[in-house]
């Protein structure tokens, strides 16, 4: 049975990635609102308005959140490259879905958000040295400390995770 919750499995960091596959995990962040995009393609406002599972988001509180999360993340990954294990700020993602803009704005406008803030994320990875991607923030919420190697993999594996929801869900529904 499929696992609706996780379609693609939890993220599971398992060390440093060489320079071959942080360069490939570098593309994959550059082609996330192109997927997310084609997930999206020729939906109706009902099918977005549809939750992924039971208990679930709605597809359209799902694409709203991506470019809510990737902004943060973009952020984080500034202000690691720029300060010494900053602490960085965490928000609540399930009061965030359910703010005004996520029920009333296009979904143009957040796959634009996504767009730009993928361009201008890629643009910093692909300017890191090697070394930058041990540099660490500090995840109050959770107590933990990342590096900016597992950050990478973490953000590449959430975009596959949420446009997996989409995807697996327009297959179970015939889409």
């Amino acid at each position: 049975m499929e696992n609706l919750s996780y379609p693609i499995g939890q993220f599971v960091y398992e060390g440093k990635y060489s320079v071959a596959q942080r360069k490939q995990l570098i593309f994959q962040i550059a082609e996330t609102p192109t997927l997310l995009r084609e997930a999206l393609s020729n939906l109706s406002q009902a099918q977005l308005d549809t939750p992924y599972r039971p208990e679930g988001w709605t597809v359209r509180q799902l694409l709203h959140h991506i470019p809510d999360s990737h902004l943060n993340a973009y952020i984080r990954f500034k202000l690691t490259l720029t300060e010494d294990t900053p602490t960085i700020k965490p928000y609540l993602e399930e009061k965030w879905a359910n703010l005004a803009d996520t029920f009333q704005t296009p979904i143009d406008v957040s796959l634009a958000l996504l767009e730009a803030t993928h361009f201008r994320w890629v643009m910093v990875l692909k300017n890191m040295k090697d070394n930058d991607f041990d540099r660490t923030y500090f995840h109050p919420e959770s107590q933990k400390t990342f590096t900016l190697d597992e950050a990478l993999g973490l953000y590449v594996w959430h975009g596959k995770h949420h446009i997996a929801h989409i995807t697996s869900l327009r297959k179970r529904m015939g889409w």
